[in-house]
C-alpha cells in the first residue's frame, strides 16, 4: 500500500468514525434517578428538612390525644367491674369518640403533609426534569429512563447521569 492510498484510507476512517460518534450518542440510553437527585441537591435537602419539621409538629399535635386515649383505656380496664352498666357504656362511647377524633385528625394531618410535600418538592422535580431534558438535547441522548419506573430491572452504572443532573441543578441554584 502506498502513502497516498494509506492517507486516503486513514482520512476515510476518520470521516466514518468521526461521523459515527454522534449517531452512537443519539442511540445511547441513559438512566437518571430523580428521587436521588432531589434528595442530593441543596434545595432538596432543605425541602426534606422542612418536611421532617412539619412531620414532627404533626406528631406533636397527635401525641396528647393518643396519650389521653391510652389513659382512658387503662381507666376503663381498671374500673370495668366497679362502674355501673350505664357509666361503663358512656366510657366506651367516649373512648370510641376519641379514637374517631384521633383518626380524623391523623388523616387531616396526613393530607396536609401531602400538600406540603408537593408544594416543596413539586417545583424542584419540575426543574430537575427540565435539566434532564436539557442534558438529553445537549448530549444527544436517544432515550433517558427514570430509575424506579416500572420495567427497569438492571442498568450499568456507567449509564447513570444522576450525578451530572445534581451538579447542573446545584450550579443553577
Amino acid at each position: 500500500m502506498n502513502k497516498l492510498t494509506a492517507a486516503v484510507l486513514a482520512g476515510f476512517l476518520v470521516l466514518v468514525l468521526g461521523g459515527a460518534a454522534p449517531a452512537a450518542a443519539e442511540n445511547e440510553v441513559v438512566v437518571v434517578d430523580i428521587d436521588q437527585a432531589l434528595n442530593s441537591t441543596e434545595a432538596g435537602k432543605a425541602a426534606r428538612e422542612e418536611l421532617s419539621r412539619k412531620q414532627r409538629e404533626a406528631q406533636g399535635k397527635l401525641e396528647p390525644m393518643v396519650e389521653r386515649f391510652k389513659e382512658m383505656q387503662e381507666e376503663l380496664k381498671s374500673k370495668r367491674f366497679v362502674l355501673s352498666e350505664d357509666a361503663l357504656y358512656q366510657k366506651q362511647l367516649d373512648l370510641v369518640e376519641l379514637k374517631t377524633e384521633i383518626d380524623n385528625r391523623a388523616k387531616e394531618l396526613e393530607d396536609k403533609f401531602k400538600v406540603d410535600k408537593e408544594r416543596l418538592e413539586g417545583p424542584l422535580r419540575k426543574k430537575l426534569i427540565g435539566i434532564v431534558e436539557e442534558l438529553g438535547k445537549e448530549k444527544g441522548y436517544g432515550l433517558i429512563l427514570a430509575r424506579g419506573a416500572g420495567g427497569m430491572l438492571y442498568n450499568r452504572e456507567a449509564l447513570d447521569i444522576t450525578d451530572l443532573v445534581i451538579e447542573r441543578f446545584n450550579k443553577k441554584g
